[in-house]
């Protein structure tokens, strides 16, 4: 066991015994699982059945340099809490918490009842109704905190926001492509000037399970009370990425993108619903550009001829801003040649 699994089991070690979890001195089965890259997280088996344990990391693991303050644990705390209070079952039940170590304990979701989406997605299986779903059950966590200046006041995380969301995405794109920096950096001051609801800040497949329940959101270490839009638009982005990854399902995910945004946008009850897809359609642009070129390459597309296709969408809707999520859908589907699914 190399040195810093060692000093994650000690630390872990620690903070289930502050809980109460187990007793002191006890050393239970740790299996690290696979996750992304801003985190440890391991199965811990206690004498009651095994629980998630999650380590905020301070740097990711990524190509690039990029850092992240540890104190982003207790937020995700919170917005699980909020989450699961807005609609019983968005996210894991929440078990314990020591935001000094930067650790989370959470329930423990057998992969056999809680699917990844992300893996459903890679294997061609593209489902509409449960991206519907998500898109339902996101709209209700927003709506539910959206105007409320005590939610607001609890997540005090613009500068998190910025470091592990607008700098290394939209920032970081602006410097691959010069000649779009002005736009880009114009979104990053409207995105972080909106204060609408409360923002989960990484809505992925990578981080949702199908669940017996309805779709569940994990790893909110983005959590800040600002632009909805962002959400909508981080997990629509996957949509589109998803027809290289996988190209004979490239009509299901464009299906899946119809029904999750549709799904999300009649859920809007808290803004005019045109307002917020238009900021959405903007933000798409740029994060679809932002997963070849920014700090967070989707790991996926490693050529370059895939790469220079979302170029190619992209950078004509940054320099002029979309105001429909279907402009950049069809402008997608247009360039992979999926006719069918952009009439």
């Amino acid at each position: 066991m190399n040195q810093v699994a060692t000093d994650s089991h000690a630390i872990i070690r620690t903070v289930l015994a502050r809980a109460g979890l187990i007793a002191a001195g006890a050393q239970p089965a740790m299996t690290a699982l696979t996750g992304g890259v801003s985190s440890d997280i391991w199965r811990v088996d206690l004498p009651g059945g095994p629980v998630c344990v999650k380590r905020a990391l301070p740097r990711l693991k990524v190509a690039q340099l990029w850092e992240a303050p540890v104190e982003r644990n207790r937020y995700e705390a919170a917005w699980i809490r909020f989450a699961n209070a807005a609609a019983p079952g968005a996210a894991p039940a929440l078990l314990a918490e020591d935001a000094a170590a930067g650790v989370l304990v959470m329930a423990y979701l057998d992969p056999t009842q809680h699917k990844l989406w992300k893996n459903e997605l890679r294997d061609g299986r593209a489902d509409p109704a449960f991206a519907a779903a998500v898109g339902a059950r996101l709209a209700a966590i927003h709506a539910a905190s959206a105007g409320r200046a005590d939610v607001a006041a609890a997540f005090p995380t613009d500068a998190i926001f910025h470091a592990i969301r607008l700098e290394p995405y939209l920032v970081a794109t602006g410097r691959a492509h010069p000649d779009l920096a002005a736009p880009l950096e114009a979104l990053v001051r409207r995105t972080a000037a909106t204060k609408r609801a409360l923002v989960h800040g990484d809505v992925s497949p990578k981080n949702i399970l199908i669940g017996p329940g309805g779709p569940v959101f994990l790893d909110a270490e983005c959590a800040w009370y600002g632009d909805p839009a962002f959400d909508l638009a981080f997990c629509l982005n996957h949509m589109l990425l998803k027809c290289l990854w996988t190209p004979h399902a490239a009509r299901g995910f464009l299906a899946c993108f119809d029904a999750l945004a549709e799904s999300y946008l009649a859920g809007v009850g808290w803004e005019p619903r045109g307002e917020l897809e238009a900021r959405a359609a903007s933000l798409l642009s740029g994060l679809f550009l932002a997963r070849v070129d920014g700090k967070s390459p989707v790991e996926y597309l490693t050529d370059e001829a895939p790469k220079q296709r979302v170029r190619r969408v992209a950078r004509p809707l940054i320099a002029t801003p979309p105001a429909r999520l279907a402009e950049v859908r069809h402008a997608w589907a247009r360039e992979i040649g999926t006719r069918e699914a952009a009439s």
